[in-house]
């Protein structure tokens, strides 16, 4: 256990201490401490650039399509593994579905331009068929659709390892008496799978609306140039052009404590909710 605490230590309860640079006109060159105190003019500048509302739109838009299309994709994966009965099969669909998870984000925009790109395998079909082409790749339009279907066929495969566990917990004698009552296979999901692995369901949601913000910002990044900021731009991307390229650290640091305050009370605030549900939550 040792290496996983020492990361979160140092790369997240330790980095902690590096928000006080929000606070500064940080200068690289003075170093943390040296560098004058500016109070709260970094988020006055935050609060009132457009280019800042706008990158945290795009992220909510993002985010909100990712938790309505996304996450129930691991839990339908989920219930189609766990209702084939050849184990050899089985084993087959979750090593295919499970592969795209390993794969870099290089690797999986790089496959999707070769595919939906100008000159990629779709429009080469539509080409040949005599079809009118389709222009997605670099379309700021279709950007937000596409960055939700690349998140699906990378991750939507790796979400079922807990959903898969959660369901192998359910008693067989459940569905068996349900089936004797007469259930359909429908009526078996809704009164036997889902009370028994909603807990699980709501857990991860949880954790999920806590990292709502956080949409990818390597799969961002890569396709920021194609699609220009004005569809691209999410507040990691925001964090890292204003203070890595720009070095403006003390207003990107601000940008970054924003998104972590946010986050905190979104997580607070849900955990509330399971609580009220008569669930346990993340804690008590």
């Amino acid at each position: 256990m040792v290496p996983g605490i020492a990361y979160f230590l140092v790369f997240h309860y330790g980095a902690l201490f590096g928000n006080v640079i929000a606070f500064k006109e940080y200068i690289p060159f003075e170093g943390l401490w040296v560098s004058p105190w500016v109070g709260f003019d970094n988020f006055e500048r935050m609060f009132a650039d457009a280019d800042f509302w706008h990158s945290v739109t795009n992220t909510l838009v993002i985010a909100l399509l990712q938790l309505a299309f996304f996450f129930p994709v691991p839990l339908a994966l989920a219930l189609l593994l766990h209702s084939l009965t050849s184990d050899l099969l089985r084993r087959f669909v979750q090593s295919v579905v499970y592969l795209p998870h390993f794969l870099s984000w290089v690797i999986v925009v790089a496959l999707f331009q070769q595919v939906l790109g100008g000159t990629g395998l779709l429009n080469g079909v539509l080409g040949d068929a005599g079809l009118h082409t389709v222009h997605i790749i670099g379309n700021p339009d279709a950007f937000q659709p596409l960055v939700v279907a690349q998140v699906i066929w990378k991750d939507g495969g790796w979400g079922t390892i807990i959903f898969l566990a959660a369901l192998m917990q359910v008693n067989e004698e459940l569905y068996e008496s349900a089936a004797l009552d007469g259930a359909g296979p429908w009526r078996r999901f809704w009164h036997v799978t889902l009370p028994q692995i909603r807990p699980i369901i709501i857990l991860l949601l949880l954790l999920r609306i806590g990292d709502i913000l956080s949409v990818g910002f390597e799969q961002m990044l890569l396709q920021r140039d194609a699609y220009g900021p004005e569809a691209a731009e999410i507040i990691d991307t925001f964090v890292y052009y204003q203070g890595l390229l720009q070095g403006d650290f003390g207003y990107a640091a601000a940008a970054g404590l924003f998104k972590g305050v946010i986050g905190a009370v979104l997580v607070y605030t849900a955990n509330k909710v399971a609580h009220r549900l008569g669930e346990q939550g993340i804690y008590k």
